[in-house]
């Protein structure tokens, strides 16, 4: 059986960060993803998941990359994200966004101003896939089916990451991005809401990146992992992606 087509190639990424006393640079050898993949990148705070995730999304430039591609979905080509943000199109890197990434916050991030049935198909109508089946099923499967109606102030913290997590999945992308989903979540619930991503994203057939400070909750879950290797010199931090 041959195996499947990345979603995602990067190969040499860094991006540096300077602060007032120090400077972080996050490096990355190689990363591949294909569909139904999902990998969980482990560590403490202040480690470069984060930087990585963001990267990732194209919500960050990177400052070097000898590869960095993305299979936008509905396209046959690869798009080359690095060409992409040194030429400034970033039009492009936004409808890149919208078409093939879904995006779960560590805060869950919605909308206050819409209820949770609005938050979860807003970027499905932006995308121009909108499927109210589709999010009525992620909906029941996700335990939120009667919450729906109800604005984002009067979910508790749970709720709200159940919400982002439909959200994430409603326009059906081949990619989702979680930054710390359950961080904010005692861990009973972190352990229930995580389940139900991963299930969620199998069922979809998405790949998925999952950052998260729970190494054990994350390899609990049968996932497989990937770290970070710090090192720092003379102020300077580097932050390597290594397989953990």
């Amino acid at each position: 059986m041959s195996e499947p087509v990345p979603l995602l190639r990067v190969e040499r990424l860094a991006k540096r960060r300077a602060g007032a006393d120090r400077s972080f640079t996050l490096e990355v050898p190689a990363l591949a993803l294909a569909p139904g993949q999902a990998l969980a990148l482990v560590g403490p705070s202040g480690c470069g998941k984060s930087t990585l995730i963001d990267l990732l999304a194209l919500a960050l430039a990177p400052d070097r990359a000898a590869l960095f591609h993305l299979r936008v979905a509905g396209g046959r080509r690869w798009l080359d994200v690095a060409r992409a943000w040194g030429e400034r199109k970033e039009d492009l890197l936004g409808r890149a966004r919208a078409l093939t990434l879904g995006y779960v916050l560590q805060t869950g991030g919605l909308l206050p101003f819409l209820t949770a049935g609005r938050n979860i198909a807003l970027p499905a109508e932006l995308a121009g896939r909108l499927d109210r089946d589709w999010i009525a099923t992620l909906a029941e499967r996700l335990g939120i089916a009667a919450l729906l109606n109800e604005m984002p102030a009067k979910l508790s913290v749970g709720q709200r990451q159940r919400v982002a997590v439909a959200r994430a999945l409603a326009a059906r992308p081949p990619l989702v991005l979680a930054d710390e989903p359950t961080a904010a979540l005692d861990p009973a619930n972190a352990e229930v809401v995580m389940g139900l991503l991963l299930a969620a994203t199998r069922e979809a057939g998405a790949a998925l990146l999952l950052a998260t400070h729970d190494r054990a909750l994350a390899q609990r879950l049968g996932l497989p992992l990937a770290g970070f290797q710090v090192s720092e010199q003379d102020a300077a931090v580097t932050a390597r992606l290594v397989a953990a």
